[in-house]
């Protein structure tokens, strides 16, 4: 065989024998070029791995190997969906809703007096009783109780909620929509 000074002039020389090799594993000729163009793909961005002076076909042959049957391990665990079917009753909701409130919330929140978010911090964040914050903060439990009760009502007037809305609120139906879970399609 002829010595080239780069392996990578090498390479066309191996693309027949590569492509035989693809067939006998695939037994379909698409998916056999598929593999062999897979292959040699990975080999030339890989060519800093590859000792010069061994034998490149060789080479060539287990990086094609590899690739088959790693591509066999990942179709077993693949579900057929032709009809799409399957895939169109998956969502998720999106997770930037959560951090949009949540930054929201962090804004309304400095804008509430120190006595209010201290009252708030103890016993909506914290989990003490209005008592035990009571005696934290100095004050009567009645007086926690009334700050606690402001406070709330307060954070609910700067976010735009009525007292007892969830912040993320039940799903719209244009987030309803957008998931593919109502009657009508978003724009």
């Amino acid at each position: 065989m002829t010595s080239f000074a780069d392996p990578r002039d090498e390479l066309p020389i191996h693309i027949p024998q590569l492509r035989a090799f693809a067939i006998s594993l695939t037994r379909n000729v698409t998916d056999a070029d598929d593999l062999v163009q897979e292959t040699i793909l990975k080999a030339w961005s890989n060519f800093d791995k590859f000792t010069v002076g061994t034998d490149l076909r060789a080479w060539l042959f287990t990086i094609l190997r590899n690739a088959f049957f790693s591509s066999k391990r990942k179709t077993r665990r693949e579900v057929s969906d032709p009809d799409g079917i399957h895939a169109g009753n998956l969502f998720n909701k999106p997770d930037h809703d959560g951090r949009l409130a949540f930054a929201d919330f962090l804004r309304a929140f400095d804008q509430l007096s120190a006595e209010h978010r201290e009252v708030l911090v103890l016993v909506g964040a914290n989990g003490y009783s209005y008592e035990e914050a009571a005696g934290m903060m100095g004050v009567a439990v009645g007086t926690a109780k009334s700050r606690a009760n402001r406070a709330r009502a307060r954070l609910c007037d700067l976010l735009g909620m009525s007292v007892g809305e969830d912040v993320l609120g039940a799903e719209t139906a244009t987030t309803l929509a957008v998931m593919g879970r109502s009657g009508y399609q978003a724009a």
